[in-house]
């Protein structure tokens, strides 16, 4: 029965078996030491002249090949101990030695952080990049995060629920990527930006308080830190107000922070909160950098920016929306949007959490109301037949019975990459694509058959 490193201390004096990746191979002449690891640690072996049969079976074996040992756990002699480290006080005498597959030279050493390899040859390999050290602590580290935050929310009373992948293309922001629906030929589905069409739906269903660990994707121009997909904390809650939302995040927020990561320092609780006004006015940013030392890693300086403006003019003279057409303006500026006057002095209850000069997260109470925000997509420019081709379905809910809402939605890779002290989210996501939104691992985007094409009834015409 397989022993997990991290639990051989339990087990000094008997013989045990471990499986693992060999970390490193020391030929010493008559010894053979290794250094084997698992998901749990790593542990100093060493192969002695007195088992013949192990020496012969440790001759062949090389840095990362999977094996399964077999020794007995020794207590190391005083002089050998190393203290702060794994198993740094114990060694595992090797008896028997099982080949569970070999390994080709890795394309590039893992024994140090990786971050000084090209890039492009480490999401190239990136199942080998994983295995250093700093990717499988970033991985963890975030796999902490989202259970912390799952066991919190649990705590209060939300649901988990998954939204669809395949979802109607809708103008609300971004460029959508869009799928082909073959058995309707000419129209297609669209992957979601975000889901927030259905997590204000869901407050129409009498969820009250829900939440996901959502995917999203946006087919956006190229930038060294976007990602065509990403991960939200996507969360919705009825019957609340500003207040409400902002004082439950900022709990999370902190909680995450003494709890994961006590080294890190929260300059300032309460969060400070800033009107869009004054950030702009004071640091000429919405998401300013607080921290009154910008050399320390470890310094948190979380914000809150509200009162933004609702609407801002396109270029062509018209009006288009700073954050969420489905927003709901402040309540002493509502009589302004249905008159549709004073248009660019209308507020929204738009609420974004800053930290350290970057949006980690945004939200607001929304439009519950559907003549409401018909008139926010008339401000816009929308015909009444566009408006119901493309939100209908938004209308036709808030016209049955939908309570006063609102939500957030924190941009997870980025939470986590500053939590790690990372250059940028790809260095958090397990499957990272480049910049410009290539998987070098899978080598996609990618060309599809004929056959395919045919089936969906798409013809491809070179660009001019």
């Amino acid at each position: 029965m397989r022993t997990y490193i991290k639990d051989l201390n339990k087990f000094i004096g008997q013989e045990v078996s471990i499986s693992g990746w060999v970390d490193v191979r020391r030929d010493q002449g008559k010894m053979v030491f290794m250094d084997m690891r698992d998901m749990t640690g790593k542990v100093q072996c060493v192969v002695l002249p007195s088992h013949p049969e192990a020496i012969e079976q440790v001759k062949e074996v090389r840095t990362e090949w999977v094996l399964t040992v077999t020794g007995i756990i020794n207590k190391r002699p005083e002089r050998n101990v190393k203290e702060g480290v794994i198993n740094g006080d114990i060694e595992m005498e090797i008896l028997g030695i099982e080949v569970l597959n070999k390994s080709e030279t890795i394309p590039f050493d893992i024994s140090g952080d990786t971050k000084e390899i090209n890039e492009e040859v480490r999401l190239k390999y990136r199942y080998v990049d994983l295995r250093s050290a700093r990717m499988q602590k970033n991985i963890r580290n975030r796999h902490k995060v989202i259970k912390l935050i799952r066991d919190f929310l649990d705590a209060e009373d939300f649901t988990e629920i998954e939204t669809p992948m395949l979802t109607k293309s809708t103008p609300e922001g971004s460029r959508d990527f869009v799928v082909p629906a073959r058995l309707y030929s000419g129209k297609f589905y669209a992957l979601p930006q975000s889901p927030q069409q259905y997590k204000q739906l869901l407050m129409t269903s009498g969820f009250e308080k829900y939440f996901q660990i959502a995917r999203c994707m946006r087919d956006e121009d190229s930038r060294g830190d976007r990602q065509p997909e990403f991960t939200q904390l996507d969360m919705e809650l009825s019957f609340v107000k500003r207040e409400d939302v902002m004082e439950l995040n900022e709990r999370l927020l902190i909680e995450v922070v003494t709890k994961l990561y006590p080294e890190k320092k929260i300059q300032q609780i309460p969060f400070p909160r800033l009107s869009y006004k004054e950030a702009m006015e004071k640091y000429n940013s919405d998401k300013p950098d607080l921290r009154e030392d910008k050399n320390d890693p470890n310094l948190l300086a979380f914000c809150w920016v509200i009162d933004f403006p609702f609407f801002e003019q396109t270029e062509e003279g018209g009006w288009t929306f700073t954050h969420n057409p489905f927003s709901r303006p402040k309540p002493e500026h509502m009589e302004w949007l249905m008159n549709k006057e004073n248009i660019g002095e209308i507020l929204t209850t738009q609420y974004d959490v800053a930290l350290n000069g970057m949006e980690i997260g945004g939200g607001s109470i929304r439009n519950h109301d559907p003549k409401a925000l018909e008139k926010v997509f008339e401000v816009m420019g929308h015909k009444t037949e566009d408006i119901q081709r493309n939100f209908g379905h938004m209308m036709n809910a808030f016209s049955l019975g939908t309570p006063p809402h609102g939500g957030i939605a924190w941009g997870l890779d980025r939470f986590v990459m500053t939590m790690q002290n990372e250059p940028n989210i790809r260095e958090v996501i397990t499957f990272a694509k480049t910049g410009e939104g290539k998987d070098l691992m899978m080598d996609s985007p990618s060309e599809i058959s004929d056959t395919q094409l045919l089936e969906l009834g798409i013809n491809l015409k070179k660009k001019i």
